[in-house]
This record gives structure tokens, sequence and C-alpha cells, in this order.
């Protein structure tokens, strides 16, 4: 097994939050995953599996944190890590993150969809395997989260808010859930300007699994909502004034839609993903 040590998160209450939105309001803290996102979940069983297979390359196309993950795996794992980035679009610490455990950076032009389509040829090389969130793999990994949040609350919630980029970390919630019997109601939020949006984390213009979040969002009675770059970026003020908790603006999104998805008294969690570090600017 490829591991830092990752998963078995806090979900940690948060009073005032509650307080203020009128719900029981739990927040899963993936930001204390090993390089600071929920992604490494994923990527430890992807390359697990790639080392079994024979692998020498890891390739993966991304906005940041997938790059983070990838590239410190690899690194553990004793392989070549080749990180696909649209030109301008990654976050800088993230970047840092990959060339500092020595991941390889490939700038294309374009957006996130160029830079997969990139990382797809790339993947199809002899003793190369793409770990985006299309490699199975990482959505069993990343499905652990729902397990742990039903040991943590000693059941589902009512509600489970996350942000929406690609959506393949909403479809490994809802497989997770739907192992335990009990799927809450998901409501993904994505930016109003996917384009340009300053949460870079989910600037995704074609989101790869959106078929499959849109069918686990009507099959659990939820919806996605949309929210505007200010609604997140006042979000993550709140919930570092307020429960003390530093995210990036992505990771904010599922509390900027709280009076939208959640009713009166109900127990919600909402995904922190990723720490504040990494998107400082």
């Amino acid at each position: 097994m490829i591991t830092l040590g990752e998963g078995n998160t806090p979900l940690l209450r948060a009073p005032r939050l509650s307080e203020r939105f009128g719900v029981e309001l739990w927040l899963k803290w993936e930001a204390a995953n090993p390089t600071g996102s929920f992604k490494d979940r994923g990527m430890a069983v992807a390359v697990t599996h790639a080392v079994e297979e024979g692998a020498h390359t890891l390739v993966c196309a991304s906005t940041g944190n997938t790059a983070a993950s990838c590239a410190a795996y690899a690194a553990r794992a004793g392989l070549r890590a080749v990180i696909v980035v649209a030109a301008g679009a990654a976050a800088g610490p993230k970047l840092l993150q990959v060339r500092a455990v020595g991941g390889e950076v490939v700038e294309v032009e374009g957006t996130f969809s160029d830079a997969f389509s990139h990382a797809e040829e790339l993947g199809l090389q002899e003793g190369h395997v793409l770990v985006n969130s299309t490699n199975p793999d990482r959505i069993e990994g990343q499905k652990t989260a729902a397990l742990e949040i039903v040991e943590q609350l000693g059941g589902a919630p009512d509600v489970l808010t996350l942000p929406y980029g690609g959506g393949g970390n909403t479809k490994a919630y809802a497989r997770g859930f739907g192992e335990r019997g009990t799927l809450p109601r998901l409501h993904p939020v994505q930016a109003a300007e996917r384009a340009t949006t300053v949460a870079s984390a989910i600037r995704i213009v074609e989101p790869v699994h959106r078929a499959e979040l849109e069918q686990a969002v009507a099959d659990s009675g939820g919806a996605v909502h949309t929210v505007d770059d200010d609604a997140m970026v006042e979000a993550r003020r709140l919930l570092g004034r307020e429960e003390g908790l530093f995210c990036e603006p992505a990771s904010a999104a599922g509390i900027a839609a709280l009076p939208e998805s959640a009713g009166a008294g109900e127990r919600v969690v909402c995904v922190i993903t990723g720490h504040g570090l990494k998107d400082p600017a």
C-alpha cells in the first residue's frame, strides 16, 4: 500500500455557524490530509494499483490539488509524475507542492478540458497511468470520506454540501453513502463563472462527471446550487472568524449555499476540501 497517512480526518461541530444558519452543522475537515486536500484519499488507491500494474509514470490534468497529490504519492512510490495544467490557471502554492516533490509540470494553452485531453493522450503510453478521477480507483478511495462520516456521526446526515468542480467527489460520496444504505440529500455547489472564478480548485468549465453527478443528486432529492465569488469569499471569512478554519475559496462553496440547501434543524455535513494555504491569493 502506497500511503502518506491519508484519511481519518476530523468531523468538527460548528456551533457558531449552526446558530447562524439554524442547522446542526458539521465540517468534514479534509485539509488534514497529507497534501492538504481530499484528493489524497483516491490518490493512495490509484497509485497503489498503478504500482501493482508495473507503471513507471503517473499522469494527471489538474487545477492544482490533484497535481500536488499525484506528485507526492508518485515520489512516495518512486515513480515519475507528469502534471498537465492550463497555463495560468493553477494556484502557485499548489504548483510549488508539485515541484518540491519532483513532479514535472507541463503547461498547455486553453482550459482545463484542453489539459485533460493532453493528459489522456499521455496516459495511453506504455507504463503510464492516468490518475484523474476518471480512474475508478480514485473514486474508490474518495468514497471512504462518506464511510468515515457515517461512523463519526453514527449515521448519515440529512444533507451533504460540497464544492462542484469536475463532479468526481460528489460521485464518490454518493457511492460511499449508498454502500451504507442511506443517501443524504446531496447539494454540490458550483461557481457562477466557472471559467474565471477566484475559486481556482473548481475552475472547470466542462465537468467530466456531470451526468453521473446529476443522477446522484436526483436520486438523493438534492439540488445543484450556483454561487458567485463574493458569496464564497464571504463564506470563507465566516468559516475562519467563527470556527477557526482557514480554507481555500472553493472549499467555502458549501457554506455559501447553506441557506438554500438545508432546512431548520437539519443535520448538515459540509465538506471543507482544501487548506487555505493552497490558494492564499
